[in-house]
């Protein structure tokens, strides 16, 4: 086919939105909310994928040192700390600090710090992060086994409950993804059908006088095609507005909603790219198919 041929043919795939516009407007409507359903619940997953992810960071190794440590010996330990496997980040405690935060955490006994004579008897600590939590026992034991550590503590059963809690988020998610994008399949197929039917008689004529099946096809491509990337940018913006509305509010929460992983969820900054591309190639490309297919029972005459 020819370049002028193949413009010719764009030409009426947009003139034909024009001129069919409460269909296109309805394809335009459904391609929208079907893109806004599934892209919302795969946002959601990836946000509580990344809750749980932070919760989990929170779980932290307590390290308490043998108290007849030098300083030095200490600063040392706490180098080695920062390169064995699977520490994240090392925070040193003091004396004088894991004193102070004793003393917080037995608010009701305040009267029995005042028979005890400074802070020295408390040993020296690190506050240590861990990447994998699913590691984190491993971790635990590894520093145990160093002869300058007293003890070094942990909580394997937190990180077991957030290691099946992240199974069950992943499969309920996935199975509602995937319901979500069976319904919006659903729904785009007999939106783009009824659309073509519209048209049964124009298809039927031009086959009449001889047009091929690619000639007929072409305009219903386009503007399938056009009709969908309009739905993914209408899609991607609304998105757009919808996650940092929800996104400051949550995030403005304080402390509670980070005790609750809400300080791990995602920027939207960081996804705006993958989701604005996501969303106008799927439309584009359902649009375009939806439309084609759909043409092919009308073109047997």
């Amino acid at each position: 086919m020819k370049l002028s041929g193949v413009k010719y043919l764009a030409n009426q795939g947009v003139e034909n939105i024009w001129k069919n516009k409460m269909m296109a407007f309805a394809t335009f409507c459904v391609l929208l909310i079907s893109l806004l359903l599934v892209g919302s619940a795969v946002l959601f997953y990836m946000n509580m994928n990344s809750m749980i992810m932070g919760l989990g960071n929170q779980n932290e190794i307590a390290v308490y040192m043998d108290p007849s440590l030098s300083q030095e010996d200490v600063d040392s330990f706490a180098e080695k700390l920062k390169t064995m496997d699977n520490v994240d980040s090392v925070e040193y405690v003091s004396k004088e600090e894991a004193y102070q935060r004793m003393q917080s955490q037995i608010s009701e006994g305040k009267a029995i710090f005042d028979y005890i004579d400074g802070y020295d008897f408390m040993p020296d600590g690190f506050s240590v992060t861990v990447i994998n939590n699913d590691q984190i026992e491993n971790t635990t034991m590894l520093i145990n086994q160093d002869p300058m550590v007293r003890s070094a503590s942990s909580s394997p059963q937190v990180a077991e409950f957030l290691r099946e809690l992240r199974k069950v988020v992943t499969l309920i998610a996935s199975a509602i993804i995937i319901a979500l994008a069976i319904v919006s399949m659903i729904m785009i197929s007999n939106t783009t059908k009824a659309s073509v039917f519209a048209r049964r008689e124009e298809i039927m004529i031009m086959k009449y006088v001889g047009a091929t099946n690619a000639f007929i096809r072409t305009p219903f491509f386009v503007e399938g095609m056009i009709t969908g990337f309009f739905a993914g940018a209408g899609a991607f913006f609304i998105t757009w507005a919808v996650y940092r509305a929800v996104y400051r509010i949550l995030t403005e929460q304080g402390m509670l909603m980070r005790a609750f992983g809400i300080g791990s969820l995602i920027p939207f900054a960081s996804l705006r790219l993958y989701v604005a591309l996501a969303y106008v190639i799927a439309g584009a490309l359902i649009g375009a198919l939806g439309s084609v297919i759909s043409t092919r029972r009308h073109l047997d005459v």
